[in-house]
């Protein structure tokens, strides 16, 4: 069978049997059945496909298939003309806000591109300037940017992190003397990831400190990630590197402490230059141990038999005091996500299904604007009070409301 040929007969199924297969690439758990960003995308899916057939739109609406043709709309009815009208379709919903335009789209765009890329379509016609021409401006409030971390979510997380922590910690402390050592290092290096863990949570649920001033950016050597010797336990402090490009202490809150106390304690980092929170990465480790090793003059059959003695590489990186990299800021993403999907948190967002980090950033402003106000809370967002004021207008809309519900009960009662 020739390309063009595959292609054809490609072009004439029905696009909407690719809905389960992109959605299984597109979910969590075991199948892709889970998360909810499947779960939004389906719903989004399911409308298209009742637009593209005829049966959502205005009466005279029928649908892109040909008047001519007894068919299910396929693939190669679809072209930017096509996504052009979905476009007017969703802008001319009037219970759509402009955002919700916007994301709705997305959700058929993403899908328009995973086509291209298994074969589909032939080009990406969802992303075409003339496709994307009726959607609505942004109106500048990018809900994909806007996640918040509520306070049963913040509380949700935290307390998961913590027990499985606790439990960890406690596996490892009470293990009997005579337990075999390898089987004693795997206890401490899951108590360790899990302390670790722990400890992450707690300062992006707290501190509002940016995920990018607390670990390392690959492509900015100035953010390698905070050490130990920047964080002053008993002082309540941390010296990060700041979006302004200097160096600047945040505060860690009361309930920041406990876990980074007891985090540092079960870790005892070699040395204060030693990243709070180091890559558990095995094969990072394993190159970084063995090419350390080597240069300090180890023999290769040495370092293997050295390495052999020790359950996982982290384990004999602290002993040899080989200091590894702090987890990138895609690697806190990558915890979140397993923690918000293992506690089951309820997450209604059109870009995020898990609690993501700056989530907990803007989370902590919610609060501090409500209870303190809008200067306080710029000090303690390293922001402007002006930038804070843009940001959490809603806040003060929602008061303001309040207080004319307030006056409106006084004068007209």
């Amino acid at each position: 069978m020739d390309r063009n040929t595959s292609t054809k007969r490609t072009q004439l199924i029905p696009f909407i049997d690719s809905f389960e297969r992109y959605l299984q690439d597109k979910g969590k758990g075991r199948g892709g059945d889970g998360g909810n960003y499947r779960r939004n995308a389906a719903r989004e899916l399911e409308r298209f496909a009742e637009w593209a057939a005829g049966d959502r739109s205005d009466d005279d609406w029928t649908g892109i298939v040909p008047d001519n043709a007894d068919r299910e709309p396929t693939f190669e009815d679809l072209d930017e003309r096509v996504f052009r009208e979905y476009a007017r379709h969703l802008a001319g919903d009037r219970g759509l806000k402009q955002n919700t335009v916007q994301t709705y789209y997305r959700y058929i765009s993403a899908w328009c591109g995973w086509c291209v890329n298994e074969g589909y379509l032939e080009a990406h016609y969802a992303q075409r300037a003339s496709a994307m021409a009726p959607l609505p401006e942004d109106d500048g409030r990018k809900p994909g940017d806007q996640q918040a971390w509520t306070s049963e979510q913040r509380h949700a997380l935290t307390q998961h992190a913590d027990e499985r922590a606790r439990n960890a910690i406690e596996t490892y402390t009470t293990l009997p003397d005579d337990t075999d050592p390898l089987d004693r290092q795997r206890a401490r290096y899951t108590a360790l990831k899990a302390a670790r863990d722990r400890a992450l949570v707690f300062v992006l649920a707290y501190t509002a400190v940016r995920v990018g001033e607390l670990l390392r950016d690959p492509n900015d050597p100035r953010r390698r990630g905070v050490r130990w010797e920047e964080i002053s336990i008993d002082g309540g402090s941390m010296d990060v590197y700041r979006k302004k490009q200097q160096w600047d202490a945040a505060s860690l809150p009361d309930p920041v402490i406990s876990p980074l106390r007891s985090y540092r304690k079960l870790m005892e980092p070699p040395t204060a230059r030693w990243p709070v929170f180091p890559t558990f990465d095995q094969r990072t480790l394993a190159t970084l141990v063995q090419d350390e090793l080597a240069d300090r003059g180890e023999r290769p059959d040495a370092i293997d038999e050295r390495r052999g003695e020790y359950a996982r590489d982290l384990l004999l990186a602290l002993d040899e005091d080989v200091r590894p990299p702090s987890i990138t800021t895609d690697g806190a993403r990558s915890i979140l996500q397993r923690l918000s999907e293992d506690c089951d948190i309820d997450i209604d967002h059109p870009k995020h299904d898990y609690l993501a980090p700056h989530g907990g950033r803007r989370g902590m402003g919610e609060v501090l604007v409500r209870a303190f106000g809008y200067t306080v809370a710029a000090r303690y967002l390293d922001n402007s009070e002006e930038m804070v004021r843009e940001r959490y207008s809603h806040i003060e809309a929602g008061e303001l409301g309040d207080v004319a519900t307030e006056a409106l009960s006084e004068i007209d009662g």
